[in-house]
C-alpha cells in the first residue's frame, strides 16, 4: 500500500516542480520587462479651429439703392450682380463687357476651386472642416545619452501645455535636445496621416494610445498643464563626469536604448519625409520643431524609459518598435 502510494504522488511532485520551475521563468521575465519600461509624457490641445481663422460663408445684402449682391471669394464685382445689365449697349458696352468677362471669370475659377477642394473654400482656414495632418516622429539613441531625460524632465516640469505658443514652444525645445545629440542616433521612422478635422482626433488619439500602451506604467506626464508624477531620484544617473564621456557609458551598457516619439496634429497639409539616413533625420527634427503655434493642434511628447536606471534592451526595441529604420 505505502509504494502504491509514493507511485502516485512521485509523479504528482514531478509536474509540480515543473510548473513552479516553468512560472519562476515566467515571472521573473515579466519583471525586468516592468523595470524597462517607465514613460514619461508631455501632451496637450484641442480639436477645434482657432479663434483667429473663423468660418464665414457668403452674406447677402442689399446695398443703396435697391439691388442685389453676392459676394463670392477672391473679390471683384459678384456675376449675379452684373447680370442685369448683360447685353446693354452705348458708351458702356466694352467696358461693361470687360466686367462682365473678369466676373464670370472669378465665379469658374472659385467654382473649380471648391470643387477641387471636396467642397471647401481655397483657404483652409475659412472652412469648419478642414484638412488636418497627423505626424509621428520618433527617434532611438544609445541609452548613452543620458543627459537627455533629466533634459526632457525639466521640459516636462516647466513647459506650458495649455496654450498654442507653450506647446509649441515643447516641440521646439524637445526637437533641439535630439538635434544636440547626433552622435546617439541609431533608428528613426516617421508617418505622416492625412484627414478632416472631425476625424483627425480620434487618429491621433490612435497613435498615442498605441505608443502609451508599450509603458507600464507613465512615472511623468504633463498634459494640458496637469503635472502628475514625481521625479525619480537621480542617484542612479551617472555624474555629470560621466556624461563628458561618453565612451565610458557605452562600454558600462551595450544594447541599451532611449526612444522619444513626437506627435503633432497640424492645421493643412504637411508632409514629412521618409527617414533613412542621418541627414534625413536631422531635416525632419528641424522641420516638426518650426511648425507654427497658430497651426498646431494638438502635440504628444512620449520617452521611454523615463525612470533613472531602468533599460530598453535590444530586445524590446526590436519587439516594441519594429518599424524603426537605421540611420
Amino acid at each position: 500500500m505505502r509504494k502504491k502510494l509514493q507511485q502516485t504522488i512521485k509523479p504528482l511532485l514531478k509536474s509540480l516542480l515543473l510548473l513552479c520551475l516553468v512560472f519562476g521563468l515566467v515571472f521573473s521575465h515579466v519583471d525586468g520587462a516592468y523595470a524597462a519600461s517607465s514613460g514619461g509624457r508631455i501632451g496637450g490641445g484641442s480639436f477645434r479651429v482657432p479663434s483667429s481663422r473663423p468660418y464665414s460663408g457668403p452674406r447677402t445684402y442689399a446695398p443703396p439703392g435697391g439691388g442685389y449682391y453676392a459676394p463670392y471669394p477672391g473679390g471683384g464685382f459678384g456675376f449675379p450682380f452684373l447680370l442685369p445689365f448683360w447685353g446693354i449697349g452705348g458708351g458702356f458696352g466694352s467696358l461693361l463687357g470687360i466686367l462682365v468677362f473678369f466676373a464670370i471669370a472669378n465665379f469658374l475659377v472659385q467654382t473649380f476651386r471648391r470643387f477641387a477642394s471636396g467642397g471647401e473654400s481655397y483657404e483652409e482656414g475659412n472652412t469648419p472642416n478642414p484638412t488636418v495632418s497627423v505626424t509621428k516622429l520618433q527617434v532611438g539613441l544609445l541609452a548613452s545619452a543620458r543627459s537627455l531625460q533629466p533634459e526632457l524632465n525639466h521640459i516636462a516640469e516647466t513647459a506650458d501645455t495649455n496654450t498654442d505658443a507653450g506647446r509649441a514652444e515643447v516641440l521646439q525645445e524637445v526637437s533641439l535636445a535630439l538635434l544636440r545629440h547626433p552622435e546617439y542616433w541609431v533608428y528613426a521612422g516617421s508617418s505622416t496621416q492625412q484627414a478632416r478635422l472631425n476625424s483627425a482626433e480620434a487618429e491621433f488619439n490612435r497613435l498615442s494610445l498605441a505608443e502609451r500602451s508599450k509603458f507600464t506604467g507613465e512615472t511623468l506626464s504633463n498634459v494640458n498643464n496637469q503635472l502628475k508624477g514625481n521625479i525619480a531620484t537621480q542617484e542612479a544617473l551617472p555624474s555629470s563626469g560621466e556624461l563628458d564621456n561618453p565612451t565610458r557609458l557605452i562600454s558600462e551598457g551595450p544594447g541599451e536604448y532611449i526612444i522619444v516619439t513626437l506627435l503633432a496634429a497640424t492645421l493643412g497639409k504637411y508632409d514629412i519625409p521618409t527617414i533613412n539616413s542621418a541627414d534625413e533625420l536631422n531635416q525632419a527634427l528641424r522641420q516638426i520643431g518650426s511648425i507654427p503655434s497658430d497651426k498646431l493642434l494638438a502635440i504628444e511628447v512620449l520617452w521611454t524609459p523615463q525612470a533613472p536606471g531602468d533599460t530598453l534592451t535590444s530586445d524590446d526595441l526590436l519587439a516594441e518598435y519594429p518599424d524603426l529604420k537605421l540611420v
